[in-house]
């Protein structure tokens, strides 16, 4: 008898803990994490909910596995790399990544996770400032300082109510109603908003950071 062929006798690849979490993050990047819901994964991976269970636990280890599966996406540079070249990289690729996936700061800040992707960002975080000639205490305020820079300015660009390409014509709208002869350093800066477009710098703040961290190391 010949062997059927067609869509109906592939074989389904096996699902796994990976692709449910791939899926997972896939969701949260287009509707928000707040969408997010078992249904609404089983559907994106082609199972019922409760086939999910195979794989995850409950929502809070989806959530943690997101978290971790989006660190471990973060460049962190190896052993040997010079500490202010290696916080540097690594500060510019978290922040590119916490943009693409604009619900994982807060989820970050919020979860108490400690797995292989947060494990690997924070080593190498730290051996590359001990490495570099960091006391623990200082490459402790050197991490808390170059994430509060990370993580602040990330939150306020993703929060802000309009897009960088339209700075110019929101500086023109609030230009207007600005009187400048009271406010003029005010009008000043937003004037210059509008004709530049310049919006924030997250390199000139690190940089700055790390200039002062540099500071702090005995000769």
């Amino acid at each position: 008898m010949p062997t059927p062929t067609g869509p109906k006798s592939e074989r389904r690849i096996p699902l796994n803990r990976e692709q449910v979490l791939r899926a997972a993050i896939a969701l949260a990047d287009q509707d928000g994490i707040e969408s997010l819901t078992m249904r609404k994964l089983g559907q994106a991976v082609g199972v019922e909910a409760m086939s999910l269970y195979n794989h995850v636990r409950n929502k809070s280890d989806i959530l943690d596995g997101i978290v971790d599966v989006v660190l471990g996406g973060i460049d962190v540079p190896p052993a040997g790399t010079h500490w202010k070249t290696a916080m540097r990289r690594r500060s510019i690729s978290a922040h590119e990544t916490l943009l693409a996936h604009p619900w994982a700061a807060m989820q970050i800040m919020s979860r108490f996770n400690i797995g292989p992707g947060m494990t690997r960002y924070l080593d190498a975080t730290l051996g590359r400032l001990r490495e570099g000639g960091f006391s623990i205490t200082g490459a402790l305020d050197a991490w808390h300082t170059l994430d509060s820079h990370l993580f602040g300015f990330t939150l306020q660009q993703l929060n802000l109510p309009f897009g960088a390409d339209e700075a110019p014509q929101v500086s023109a709208s609030v230009l207007g109603g600005i009187p400048a002869n009271e406010y003029p350093y005010v009008a000043e800066v937003i004037g210059h908003v509008m004709r530049s477009g310049r919006v924030e710098d997250f390199e000139l703040g690190l940089d700055l950071i790390l200039d002062g961290l540099e500071r702090t190391l005995q000769p």
